[in-house]
């Protein structure tokens, strides 16, 4: 994390001027200094220095956005510029953002603060910011067009509102949308209780991240900003396994987990070696009345869920989505079904000419999370990651919720590897197997089989010409 005293200094516009100019009564002399994250990995929590306290958050791959306070108000600075993120090792991405990171840096604040946010722009494009299912005053909705003029280039505009109900909410462009978050512009907002609430439990770990997703051709680093629905990196906070940091946990920590969703379809969420309740949606805390154990939720568009547990398991758990397709990279998408088919003959001849020919799908693609196979620079493979057993055969939307009885309150550090007890493990058998039972029958007990079906021809009729029929 880095303060850029010189923001403006080296901006192709008069950057100060500019910004004085779009302020009005605010001049530049007042603006809080833009801190910029340029680290991929997961920041430790922003204990409150100033204002009230509260239980910070964790952003996974991310971070929270520092704040000064001026006569009472919390002051911020989003810098929407265009920002290079590391999707994985091995893959960076040209993507939009806030403060050097997409997504851009949490904002932090508790009921009934009085926010001051000021936005620089400094895309190629006018942006402005919608505040994701806040309420507060109509001119500060961040629609252009609609409830304010866009924020021209190089130029800074306020937002000012007071935080007036607790909850998880996110940010996002309102501003030639359909570009500005297929390119990453979006960010996470958390408005923590002033006190005790009846419907919002103390935590142990408060963790939050955004799904989003992107369309990026191997060997490339721009998405396809016109892509609808055919994406092929599915990420969370604009990472994608094995780059997404794992969840960690002490053995018996009531643990907090807020997600939103910002991608062009559903996620249902799964959690494994343990049970949640979804504890708060879109519209703050869920009543008590409503709530049951659940191992999935889903996630749909535009929409927040947080879900609390107690992490009584100890061990590394599979967190992920549960579309199987999300949990892969960019390659294994539009590659067809080849099981079954028997390459060898075909092999021999394009090897002769391809020596490099390696044979894709034919006994299932499992062989991908092991294959050296050769691609196209800043791509990711379609299945990655190696855990303690060989390999994890998972991409996309998937990390590990790692829960640790010695891991110490407060810390954040991966514990590395769990190591099962003795005889906790699934283990290979030798001894003698006996047949297993097998369907034989076709039909059931109330509509049983009559006898072998006949086959079954399927002629064709062809429309003949009107004066056929």
């Amino acid at each position: 994390m880095a303060s850029r005293r010189d923001f403006f200094r080296n901006a192709s516009l008069a950057g100060a001027a500019i910004a004085a100019g779009a302020v009005s009564r605010v001049s530049l002399a007042a603006l809080p200094e833009p801190v910029i994250m340029e680290k991929a990995e997961t920041q430790p929590p922003l204990v409150p220095a100033s204002g009230r306290p509260y239980n910070p958050v964790v952003t996974l791959n991310g971070w929270t956005l520092p704040w000064r306070m001026v006569n009472g108000v919390k002051e911020f600075h989003l810098v929407a510029e265009p920002v290079i993120r590391e999707i994985a090792p091995g893959m960076k991405a040209h993507l939009w953002g806030y403060n050097g990171q997409s997504p851009g840096p949490t904002i932090e604040v508790v009921e009934g603060d009085r926010v001051r946010l000021f936005v620089t722009n400094r895309l190629p494009e006018h942006t402005t910011i919608h505040w994701h299912g806040q309420r507060i005053p109509n001119g500060m909705d961040g629609v252009g067009g609609l409830n304010q003029k866009q924020i021209p280039v190089g130029k800074t505009f306020v937002y000012e509102f007071v935080a007036r109900r607790p909850g998880t909410f996110m940010y996002h462009p309102h501003a030639d949308e359909m570009t500005q978050m297929a390119m990453g512009m979006m960010g996470f907002w958390v408005t923590h209780p002033k006190g005790r609430h009846p419907l919002i439990d103390p935590v142990d770990r408060d963790f939050c991240f955004l799904l989003n997703a992107y369309d990026i051709d191997p060997g490339s680093f721009t998405p396809r900003v016109n892509t609808m629905l055919d994406f092929n990196l599915w990420t969370w906070n604009s990472r994608a396994f094995p780059g997404i940091d794992s969840l960690n946990v002490r053995l018996n920590d009531k643990v907090r987990i807020r997600i939103g969703n910002l991608t062009m379809t559903n996620h249902p969420i799964h959690l494994h070696g343990h049970e949640f309740l979804v504890t708060g949606t879109d519209g703050g805390p869920t009543p008590r009345s409503t709530r049951w154990h659940e191992v999935t939720t889903d996630v749909a568009v535009g929409q927040m869920r947080q879900v609390e547990l107690v992490a009584d398991e100890e061990g590394d758990w599979a967190f992920h989505c549960h579309k199987s397709h999300h949990t892969m990279n960019a390659m294994g998408h539009g590659v067809p079904t080849m099981i079954g088919v028997d390459h060898r003959e075909v092999v021999k001849t394009i090897t002769s000419l391809i020596p490099e020919y390696m044979v894709m799908g034919e006994r299932g693609m499992a062989d991908m999370g092991e294959m050296e196979m050769p691609l196209p620079d800043n791509t990711l493979p379609m299945m990655t990651g190696t855990g303690p057993y060989g390999p994890v055969e998972m991409g996309g939307m998937f990390t590990v919720f790692k829960v640790r009885r010695d891991q110490k309150p407060g810390d954040y550090k991966d514990p590395g590897w769990y190591r099962q007890p003795p005889g906790t493990q699934a283990y290979e058998w030798t001894g003698p197997i006996a047949e297993p039972a097998r369907f034989k029958s076709e039909g059931g007990q109330s509509m049983p089989a009559s006898g072998k079906s006949p086959a079954t021809e399927v002629r064709v009729r062809k429309p003949q010409g009107h004066g056929n029929h």
